[in-house]
């Protein structure tokens, strides 16, 4: 999949990376991003020589038929491990079992703290669970990584993307064995993940919102949806409105005539 997507990647988009030293030739480490494109689990591990292992809904490997078997194997070939949602604590546990497997393999995992792509291009509160309960279970260390401008490229709901060249800004790795067996601790966990947050902000450059983007989301859809129901009745005030002026006019009309009739026969010898 190097070959077959990476390779036409980095031809088509020409993507500019800074920070590559930062990623360790072997050994365990977890590469934790900001999120602003479907593209993003693409575009980072073809600039990369080493297999990145990113987690993805189950959806993508069950869909039953021929267009399900054939995007199956295509996030298997690119390193997409599924992930059951169904459950009480869904995805969240899920993801930590299978991030720790991938990291005990002394592979990289890659992982989005803010749980969801950014809805409007800022960068949002990371999720505590996922992240640090992974990096404090395993001990290996957490890379910064800010993509930038993948948005551009491939904006939610579009399919064909842009042709432009996307950046990969990569950290240097933090250390978090000072809190090594805290893994439940929330408090440790909001600050190891409040930590790579702000070096995924320093080096993405991007607004912060100290909010969840499924909670963003949530917003937008309500407001969306007040919008659209507002916008209808509106329009349905509007057709009332047109219904009822068009009855009067014809009352009106009706009347003129009758009235016209009237004075007619009276004037008639």
């Amino acid at each position: 999949m190097k070959v077959a997507v990476g390779g036409p990647l980095k031809v088509a988009f020409r993507p500019w990376v800074e920070g590559l030293e930062n990623v360790p030739a072997e050994g365990a480490a977890i590469l934790a991003s900001n999120h602003l494109s479907f593209s993003d689990s693409f575009f980072l591990p073809a600039v990369l020589d080493r297999k990145v292992t990113f987690i993805a809904k189950a959806e993508y490997f069950t869909t039953p038929g021929v267009k399900g078997r054939l995007t199956a194997a295509f996030f298997k070939g690119v390193g997409q491990l599924p992930v059951d949602r169904s459950g009480a604590r869904g995805a969240g546990e899920a993801a930590i079992r299978s991030g720790i497997e991938v990291l005990e393999r002394g592979e990289l995992f890659g992982i989005y703290p803010e749980g969801t792509r950014s809805p409007d291009g800022r960068l949002y509160r990371g999720k505590p669970g996922g992240l640090a309960r992974v990096a404090l279970a395993t001990g290996a260390p957490v890379i910064p990584v800010a993509m930038i401008d993948t948005e551009k490229i491939q904006p939610p709901g579009k399919v064909m993307p842009k042709l432009m060249r996307p950046g990969i800004r990569i950290g240097k790795p933090l250390d978090f064995s000072r809190y090594q067996g805290m893994e439940h601790d929330r408090f440790v966990l909001r600050a190891v993940t409040d930590e790579v947050m702000y070096e995924i902000m320093k080096l993405s450059g991007q607004e912060y919102v100290d909010m969840y983007a499924t909670a963003m989301k949530r917003q937008l859809a309500e407001a969306a949806k007040a919008e659209k129901e507002a916008d209808k009745a509106a329009r349905a005030a509007l057709a009332r409105a047109e219904k009822e002026q068009a009855e009067k006019e014809k009352a009106e009309k009706e009347k003129a005539e009758k009235d016209q009739q009237t004075g007619e026969s009276r004037t008639e010898p």
